[in-house]
């Protein structure tokens, strides 16, 4: 199928990258520090098409960047003002640096030329970190959002693209988050009011006809 102009025309590879957003072992991996997190990411099919749209975007030349979320040991300078941060302290997988925690999660595939960028506050991926000043420096105007939470993390990458003046898209089969339902009610009542809402292989359409042929990783 041809792919739709209007989204061939914002997904340019030149100009677009694809951000994964905590896509790491110690949240979406078998050893999740949120079971029901990781869980829904898999069954859903999510994590599969993360991966799906990361060999395609390496195929066509889009930049990748894996945002991860990580906590010092001893917590210095993570944040402490929100449930959801005092929740993470006690949480019996840690997202420590250097750990295989906060390593890219199976089966998304990471070539030298992607962009890896860690933080240790906060609940943005692009806000307070050096992702908008790396994205900027490459030319990008549009950013390929996955990954998770629809909760929170996800929600905020949008949110904080479009403020920094980015194009935001966002393959709704490419997110996850709990309960399982929320995340299409969020992605039609919130997401879709700033960002443009497609799915996956319409993405790979867009940077590669063929790409839908490929393969699929193991589920």
């Amino acid at each position: 199928m041809p792919p739709n102009e209007r989204l061939a025309a914002q997904l340019a590879p030149a100009t677009t990258a694809l951000l994964t957003v905590e896509c790491q072992r110690g949240v979406v991996g078998e050893d999740s520090a949120l079971p029901e997190l990781a869980e829904n990411a898999r069954d859903s099919g999510a994590l599969r098409r993360v991966a799906q749209l990361a060999r395609a975007a390496h195929g066509a030349g889009v930049q990748v960047l894996h945002a991860i979320a990580e906590r010092r040991p001893d917590g210095r300078g993570s944040s402490h003002n929100a449930r959801l941060f005092r929740a993470a302290e006690r949480l019996p997988v840690r997202q420590e640096p250097g750990s295989p925690a906060v390593q890219v999660a199976e089966p998304i595939p990471v070539t030298e030329r992607d962009l890896v960028v860690r933080r240790l506050h906060g609940l943005s991926p692009l806000a307070g970190t050096e992702a908008d000043a790396l994205l900027r420096n490459l030319g990008i105007r549009t950013l390929v959002v996955t990954g998770v939470s629809a909760n929170v993390a996800v929600p905020n990458a949008v949110f904080d693209a479009v403020n920094l003046g980015y194009t935001a898209v966002v393959p709704a089969d490419a997110i996850a988050g709990v309960p399982a339902d929320y995340t299409p009610a969020m992605v039609r009542h919130t997401l879709a009011l700033v960002a443009t809402v497609t799915t996956a292989d319409a993405v790979r359409d867009c940077w590669d006809p063929a790409s839908t042929g490929v393969t699929d990783p193991p589920p």
